[in-house]
């Protein structure tokens, strides 16, 4: 989940919001629309099941919704209740493994249907109200750094190789219908960067998605640090593959190179490698944009422009 906002518990009844419903609609069609008809019982049953207690109005992103919760020992979690697809069946293997060293803590799991029980963290102190994009970019690395010393677990199936893989196969059809010749020529290279490191993908554990949005802060500061990551999409490969949700959040142009370089730094990348690998995430949305039969953002080929030369 990205960012926040509220929506009001009537006594057991929960109201569910819009835009989750929309994007529930969205991307998983008549199977979304039976998870956000069942979130309601599904939530009652967790809040017995684990001997919860409702404590505050609950938060919803855009894929799941979050309910805040004491448990028998008076201690403050966070239920939430997601979609279970490839993406989120890995987020408890990778919890497991990072042990909330740098990311939440996962408490419980369902495996049936997705359902996790998380440490509690402050969802009104997101490190994207940070005034300072560069120390927030240097709050991004310090995590990144910390997670990626990590191996992926054997269990994790999402993998780099053949998603980099499966990209390659798709550019010879995916570039003729780019209408610019220019942005023709700057996808073509994104692609050849990626290429060139395929070979080696990398077998570190990735969180894919640690924007501004998805670092929090720690309600109860210890030595694990004031921020921790959430909402992992994870997949075992190479850390530069990880720069680029910092790179296209807080989009600035003239900050790219500073970012990237700063990044590259505090995790200790080889810079080439984790430029053709943030070249490849270029490539993946831009890809993703021409299946829709969109343009790649503007933004996103800047972000390749930059690195590029």
């Amino acid at each position: 989940m990205s960012r926040f906002t509220h929506a009001s518990i009537v006594g057991a009844v929960i109201d569910i919001p819009a835009a989750l419903v929309t994007s529930q609609e969205t991307f998983n069609g008549e199977a979304g629309r039976a998870f956000v008809a069942g979130l309601p019982q599904r939530a009652a049953g967790f809040l017995e099941r684990w001997s919860l207690r409702l404590d505050g109005p609950s938060m919803y992103g855009m894929c799941a919704l979050v309910l805040p919760v004491l448990r028998a020992d008076g201690g403050r979690a966070a239920l939430k209740l997601q979609y279970l697809d490839e993406e989120t069946a890995g987020e408890p293997v990778a919890l497991r493994a990072w042990a909330g060293d740098g990311a939440v803590e996962l408490l419980e799991y369902d495996d049936e249907t997705g359902t996790l029980l998380l440490e509690r963290l402050d969802a009104s102190r997101a490190l994207t109200h940070e005034p300072d994009a560069r120390a927030a970019t240097v709050v991004i690395a310090r995590l990144l750094a910390r997670l990626t010393a990590v191996s992926a677990p054997p269990e994790l199936r999402r993998r780099l190789g053949p998603v980099a893989a499966a990209m390659l196969e798709q550019v010879p059809s995916a570039l003729p219908r780019l209408p610019d010749p220019a942005d023709r020529r700057l996808i073509g290279d994104c692609a050849a960067a990626v290429r060139e490191v395929a070979a080696e993908p990398g077998d570190r554990l990735l969180h894919w998605d640690l924007h501004y949005d998805n670092v929090l802060g720690v309600i109860d500061n210890g030595q694990r640090g004031p921020w921790l990551a959430i909402d992992p999409k994870p997949l075992a490969g190479d850390p530069g593959f990880e720069l680029f949700p910092a790179l296209h959040n807080r989009f600035e142009p003239d900050e790219i190179r500073w970012r990237f370089d700063a990044m590259t730094d505090v995790i200790g990348l080889d810079r080439a490698r984790a430029r053709a690998w943030t070249l490849g995430r270029v490539l993946q949305n831009a890809l993703w944009a021409i299946e829709d039969g969109d343009l790649p953002a503007p933004h996103h080929l800047e972000i390749a422009r930059r690195l590029r030369g």
